[in-house]
């Protein structure tokens, strides 16, 4: 069974940098496209990022410039560098596993496994 555990979320100023970790346990690591997606408070699940089993990465238009996805096969682990962050990058952050080969990257449905979420605030 995949499990992804996220982790690095917190309170932070605008401007600020956050580094998000996503861990995934129970599967072929190396062989999965890994994404990010978020949801603010009474909004719709919005992609973020994702990086593909060859390291290709993607971004929602919202993030680019200022987000990060990479990975790190060893480890198992997919991380989100974001900075200059601003208050409306104020969500839960969920990691998502995707084994199929499609690259609809930004449709939730693409992914097979969810993390938990980590809650990701930011202060004006």
């Amino acid at each position: 069974q995949v499990q992804l555990v996220e982790s690095g979320g917190g309170l932070v100023q605008a401007g600020d940098s956050l580094r998000l970790s996503c861990a995934v346990s129970g599967g072929m690591f190396e062989n999965y496209g890994m994404g990010w997606f978020r949801q603010a408070a009474g909004k719709e699940r919005e992609f973020v990022a994702a990086v593909d089993w060859g390291y290709y990465t993607y971004y929602g238009d919202s993030v680019k410039g200022r987000f990060t996805i990479s990975r790190d096969n060893a480890k198992n682990t997919v991380y989100l560098q974001m900075n200059s962050l601003k208050s409306e990058d104020t969500a839960v952050y969920y990691c998502a596993a995707s084994r199929t080969r499609s690259s609809a990257w930004s449709k939730g449905a693409n992914y097979d496994n969810w993390g938990q979420g980590t809650q990701v605030t930011v202060s004006s």
